[in-house]
Protein backbone atom coordinates (compact mmCIF):
# COMPACT_ATOMS: atom_id res chain seq x y z
CA UNK A 1 0.00 0.00 0.00
CA UNK A 2 0.98 3.47 -1.12
CA UNK A 3 1.75 5.47 1.87
CA UNK A 4 -0.24 9.15 1.58
CA UNK A 5 1.38 12.37 2.10
CA UNK A 6 0.08 14.59 5.38
CA UNK A 7 -2.11 17.40 5.06
CA UNK A 8 -0.90 20.50 6.31
CA UNK A 9 -2.55 20.46 9.25
CA UNK A 10 -1.69 17.03 10.17
CA UNK A 11 2.08 17.56 9.60
CA UNK A 12 1.56 20.87 11.56
CA UNK A 13 -0.53 19.45 14.76
CA UNK A 14 2.81 16.46 14.25
CA UNK A 15 5.75 19.45 14.72
CA UNK A 16 3.74 20.57 18.03
CA UNK A 17 5.71 17.83 19.57
CA UNK A 18 8.58 17.59 17.75
CA UNK A 19 11.25 19.97 19.05
CA UNK A 20 13.45 21.94 16.93
CA UNK A 21 11.68 20.54 13.84
CA UNK A 22 10.61 22.56 10.66
CA UNK A 23 8.53 22.16 7.73
CA UNK A 24 11.61 22.90 4.92
CA UNK A 25 10.39 22.28 1.02
CA UNK A 26 8.49 19.30 1.79
CA UNK A 27 10.02 17.63 4.32
CA UNK A 28 10.92 17.61 8.28
CA UNK A 29 14.10 19.27 9.20
CA UNK A 30 16.42 19.52 11.99
CA UNK A 31 20.22 20.20 12.60
CA UNK A 32 21.12 18.18 15.88
CA UNK A 33 24.01 19.23 17.73
CA UNK A 34 26.47 17.38 19.86
CA UNK A 35 29.99 17.97 22.28
CA UNK A 36 32.12 15.95 19.44
CA UNK A 37 32.25 14.87 16.08
CA UNK A 38 32.43 11.27 17.69
CA UNK A 39 29.33 11.41 19.46
CA UNK A 40 27.37 12.80 16.31
CA UNK A 41 28.77 9.84 14.97
CA UNK A 42 27.32 7.52 17.71
CA UNK A 43 24.22 9.06 16.62
CA UNK A 44 23.83 8.51 12.87
CA UNK A 45 24.59 4.86 13.81
CA UNK A 46 22.03 4.48 16.66
CA UNK A 47 19.49 6.13 14.42
CA UNK A 48 20.41 4.46 11.54
CA UNK A 49 18.89 0.85 13.53
CA UNK A 50 15.95 2.56 14.16
CA UNK A 51 15.48 3.56 10.31
CA UNK A 52 15.94 0.07 9.62
CA UNK A 53 13.72 -1.22 11.46
CA UNK A 54 11.42 1.23 9.92
CA UNK A 55 12.38 0.67 6.06
CA UNK A 56 12.94 4.70 6.15
CA UNK A 57 16.14 6.26 5.58
CA UNK A 58 16.58 9.73 6.34
CA UNK A 59 18.35 12.19 3.90
CA UNK A 60 21.39 13.24 6.22
CA UNK A 61 24.64 15.46 6.49
CA UNK A 62 27.06 15.58 9.37
CA UNK A 63 29.74 17.93 9.57
CA UNK A 64 31.87 17.84 12.84
CA UNK A 65 29.55 18.06 15.41
CA UNK A 66 26.15 18.74 13.33
CA UNK A 67 23.83 16.10 12.00
CA UNK A 68 21.22 18.04 9.59
CA UNK A 69 18.47 16.09 8.88
CA UNK A 70 15.33 15.95 6.03
CA UNK A 71 12.36 13.56 6.28
CA UNK A 72 10.11 12.43 3.40
CA UNK A 73 8.83 9.68 1.91
CA UNK A 74 10.14 9.10 -1.77
CA UNK A 75 6.97 6.53 -2.41
CA UNK A 76 4.43 9.33 -1.50
CA UNK A 77 6.35 11.86 -3.85
CA UNK A 78 8.80 13.11 -2.01
CA UNK A 79 6.08 14.52 0.82
CA UNK A 80 5.90 13.99 4.83
CA UNK A 81 4.33 10.45 5.75
CA UNK A 82 3.14 9.18 8.97
CA UNK A 83 7.14 7.03 8.50
CA UNK A 84 8.58 10.74 8.67
CA UNK A 85 6.67 11.92 11.96
CA UNK A 86 7.49 8.32 13.69
CA UNK A 87 10.84 8.33 12.46
CA UNK A 88 11.75 11.74 13.94
CA UNK A 89 10.33 10.84 17.23
CA UNK A 90 12.72 7.74 17.38
CA UNK A 91 15.11 10.48 16.40
CA UNK A 92 14.22 12.84 19.79
CA UNK A 93 14.04 9.75 22.09
CA UNK A 94 17.77 8.60 20.78
CA UNK A 95 19.09 12.44 20.80
CA UNK A 96 19.51 13.14 24.64
CA UNK A 97 20.36 9.07 25.65
CA UNK A 98 23.71 9.32 24.21
CA UNK A 99 26.27 8.21 26.54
Amino acid sequence: MKPHPLTLAEIQAALTGLSGWTLERDALAKTFSFETFRDALAYMVRVGFEAEELDHHPEWTNVYNRVSVRLNTHAAGGKVTAKDVELAQRMEKVHPHLP
